[in-house]
Parts: structure tokens; sequence; C-alpha cells
């Protein structure tokens, strides 16, 4: 400690700096942090005191420093539960970076979100940080009419932006802060905001969020990534992850678990309050299990809702039965011919002497865009392809006559197929390139809207919820499924929205309109709340 000066040993005295952190570039943050107030929430008003998580994350992104003094990490990643006070980090470490002791002269500072709701809450946080702290608003300017705060000194600032806004940057950000990462559904921001930041001097990019809904997600793989640096079997000092999550394995009613996604459990988020939410999902209203396990659980699963919830749709995992398929007995079919560069899906449907319907999916894409849709989509198209699980069909689009073949291969070759449900796009190609085959195949149209799709998705789901569906765990099958969204008109008919699903959803479709065709004849409606997550 001699090598301290007084003045700054005082300082980390009255601001409860821990004594590790002495003479440590995190120490500075913390006693930066530490001299502020609160400005909202539960501790309003209150000193500001960073937890020993915050402390820890702090420690692993400052103090890592090169022979030069320079830090090493470029990218951190902090994934907590919601309620544990991601917005309060974020919001000390941009006024830290603008104003603090981290500040360089005219550096541009930026926090970026998915929508513009969200960049507004992060903005609105550090705008009451600095209102409620007046030693900063001496340093510090806020122009309310364009949502930045400035260095009063030189041109440094700081300003929230959103992926829906359309914003375009150039070269030269020295701190992002990307709050919620996991609501993206593409990585353009990120990249660009990546991009951004190539030309500065130890430029910082930090990312706080709940768990994105699948593995594919950017912020999955960035987590994975970030596990393989701390295990060490990737070596990149430049990247942190401190990642809080209950395993998926565990059980999540359990509330020993709880701590392990919400270190400031009792704290920034209260313990009773927790207690309703679960007890609530688990008990009272099911539909509410995958909000609570994602934002209150920080596990890898979807947060609004998918038309099944993964625990519905795992029941079906077991192994689908491949000779009820050509015994003689009635096979359905469901196709989405979706368009000729993207996924074309195919699902025949067959039950067995127990009354379980089983599964069989195909699916077909372009063999020379693989890679760069399996980026654009954030889905392992390749491994699939390898794997069996997905046909490439050569060229840059889809040649219908493949399609049109798998079915007459099929229907000539031992399936007794009854009926084959189709959406009318695209359908004309098809039917040409059967007929050029000469294949008698049982098309039955079924469009995608309410009127059609509806029967179709309340008869999948009542099995589904049975455990009446069988699929093998068919991992593009799966994808699908968690992408796809229900939608519901005043009629209260639903039917799957591409438009609004995370992904693609064109083997479920299919397998919904398969299903449809060999059990929707009008049943009464269903209560899907235990299906829906």
């Amino acid at each position: 400690m001699a090598s301290i000066p007084a003045e700054l040993r005082a300082v980390f005295e009255k601001y409860e700096v821990p004594r590790a952190d002495w003479g440590k570039p995190s120490g500075l943050l913390i006693a930066f942090a530490h001299s502020l107030q609160v400005p909202a929430g539960k501790h309003v008003k209150q000193p500001l005191r960073l937890r020993k998580f915050q402390i820890e994350f702090v420690r692993a992104v400052y103090n890592s420093l090169d022979a030069s003094g320079s830090r090493y990490v470029r990218q951190a990643l902090l994934s907590v539960a919601r309620r544990n006070g991601k917005t309060l980090m974020a919001s000390v470490i941009l006024l830290a970076h603008l104003a603090g002791p981290f500040k360089k002269p005219n550096s541009t500072i930026i926090s970026a979100a998915t929508s513009q709701e969200q960049a507004r809450l992060v903005y609105n946080f550090v705008r009451d940080m600095v209102q409620a702290n007046p030693w900063l608003l001496q340093r510090v300017k806020v122009i309310e009419s364009t949502k930045r705060i400035i260095h009063r000194e030189d041109k440094s600032y700081y300003k929230a932006i959103a992926a829906d806004a359309g914003s375009q940057f150039g070269m030269g950000i020295d701190l992002v802060v990307y709050d919620e990462l996991a609501q993206a559904k593409n990585r353009s921001l990120y990249d660009t905001l990546m991009t951004s930041l190539g030309s500065q001097i130890e430029p910082l990019m930090l990312i706080i969020s709940t768990q994105a809904p699948a593995d594919q997600h950017l912020l999955s793989e960035l987590i994975d990534y970030g596990s393989k640096v701390s295990q060490g079997i990737i070596d990149d000092p430049s990247f942190v992850a401190h990642v809080y999550s209950v395993p998926m394995d565990a059980d999540w009613l359990d509330e020993k678990q709880w701590k392990k996604a919400n270190p400031g459990l009792g704290d920034f988020r209260g313990l009773q309050e927790m207690r309703t939410a679960v007890h609530r999902a688990a008990k009272g209203l099911p539909s509410d299990e995958g909000m609570v396990r994602n934002l209150y659980l920080n596990q890898r699963i979807r947060a609004d809702q998918p038309y099944l919830s993964p625990s519905v749709f795992e029941k079906g995992a077991g192994p689908i039965n491949l000779e009820i398929f050509n015994d003689g007995r009635a096979v359905y079919g469901g196709i989405d011919l979706s368009a000729r560069t993207d996924l074309t899906g195919l699902v025949w449907a067959a039950e067995d002497d127990d009354g379980v319907i089983h599964l069989l999916p195909r699916a077909w894409t372009p063999d020379d865009t693989l890679v760069t849709r399996a980026q654009r989509d954030r889905a392992p198209y390749d491994v699939w392809a390898r794997n069996g699980h997905l046909i490439t069909v050569p060229g840059t689009t889809i040649d219908y006559d493949w399609v049109a073949q798998a079915l007459a291969d099929d229907t000539g070759g031992g399936m007794n197929v009854i009926r084959l449900n189709y959406d009318r796009w695209r359908i004309d190609i098809l039917r040409q390139a059967l007929a050029r085959m000469g294949a008698a195949v049982p098309l039955n149209e079924c469009g995608q809207g309410y009127k059609d799709m509806s029967p179709c998705v309340e008869a999948f789901e009542e099995l589904a919820l049975a455990g009446r569906i069988r699929h093998g765990g068919h991992p593009l099958l799966r994808w699908c499924f968690s992408n796809a969204v229900v939608v519901r008109d005043a009629g209260g008919n639903r039917k799957l929205d591409k438009a609004k699903a995370y992904g693609r959803i064109d083997v479920a479709v299919a397998a919904i309109m398969a299903v449809g065709a060999m059990k929707a004849t009008g049943q009464a409606a269903v209560d899907t709340a235990a299906l829906i997550a």
C-alpha cells in the first residue's frame, strides 16, 4: 500500500473499496460507483454499493493488464436474471468512461438495445443518475432533445441507440454497453458496433443480458464461447463471461437453486416476489413457465409465448416407429413449400396401435448458400445436413422436382397416403413437377389463415399435451417449434405467425398440417394454458 498516494488511499477508505482492489483499476471504478447515489428503485437516494458479483465482474474486466498497463479485455459479458441490478451496473460503467476514472478525451460512449423502448430505459437511468448526483452535473450536460449526455470540457458524449431505429455509425466508438442482447432477432447492430470499435485504443464492448431462447442465438454462442475461455479450452484473454443461471437439469422449484441465477436475491429482487412468480407458474398458470425460467432463473428458454412450451414438446422425444409408415395403415402429411431460397418442410404422420402419432419430418434447402444462411438464421444447417436431418439441393434455390420425387417415391413405394395438406403458396409449381412424373398424390388445400389452421393448431396441441405426439427429438423440428408463435383473432381462432416468429417455422407448420389432416375434424376448443409458455 505504500505506493498508493495518501489522498487516494483516503478515497478508497471513504468509499469502502475492498483492500484487494486498492491500487488496481477495479478500485478506481468501485470508488467512482460508491461515490454515487442510487437514483431510482428499491435503494433510491441511498449511497450506491456494488455487490460481490458486480465487483467480481469489474475485477475480471479491468484488472487484466499487459506489460504496458493496457487492458487485455475487449469484450465482456454479464448474464444474470432480471431485477439483479443490470441497468444500474451498465449506468455506472457508462458514466465511468464518460466522466469518471476511465474517461478519454473526445470519446464516444454508446448503450445499445434492440428496441427504442429498451434503449430509453438505459438512457433514462443514466440521465437520472447524473441528475441525482450534483457533482456529475458539473462535469456533464444532459441534452434531452437529442437524448445525449455530453462532457462539458470536450466533445465526449454518451448516446443510447436502438436496432429498430435504423441507426448508422462510423468508426470511433470507445465503449458499447449492449443491453439485453437476448432480444435481438439478428446480429446486424452487434456487427456494426463491433466494427465501429475496431479503430480505437482499448475499445470495450460489454453485454449485460438475460439468456437468449435458443442455442443458435448470437448471445448463446457468445456465452458458450466464454465458457470455453473460462475452462481453458480456448485461450482468449480479450474475452470475459460471467453467467449466473439455474442449470437446466436442476429442479427449478427448489429455492436453493434460485440464488445461482439471482446473486441479488433478497436485495435487488425480493424473495417473496420470486416465490410468488415461481409458484404461480408451477401451479396456477403453466403459461408463465417459460417467462419465469428465462427471466427469473436465467435459463436458455423463450420468455414470450411460443406455440408449445419446451416441456410439452419434449414429451414426444422418444424414438419413432418407422415401420408403421409402410405397413399399410393410413398416413397423412403436411407440406410447407416456403420460398425456394429457404426451407421446404414435409412431415408425414401415422398413428400406432396405442393412439400415439409418429412424425417423420423431411426438409430441403439450397446447398450453395447453406453456410451464409446458417449465419443469417443462427442455425446449424450444415450440421443438420451432415446428420441427415436436412436435405441439401444443388444450386442456390430449391428445385421442386426434388420434393416431387420424394413425394412420388413415398406414395408409390409403400406408404398408404390418405391426404397431404398444403398451403397455396407455390403449389402450382409442385403440381407441375408431380404431373411430369405421373405421380398421384392426394393433395388437400389447407390455407395458413385462421379458418384452416385453427383446427389443426388445436388438434396438434391437444395431442402434444396428452403425450400422444412422437417426433424422436428431431433437432430441426425442435428448432422450428421453439421459434413458432401463435396469434389469435377476435373470434379466438389461432394460427402460427411467421412474421412474429423468432426464426424459421416451416417444418413445424408442416407437422401441424399433417396432424390436422388426420385429426382436425371440428373438435371442441382446447384450453391451451398448459401448452403455451
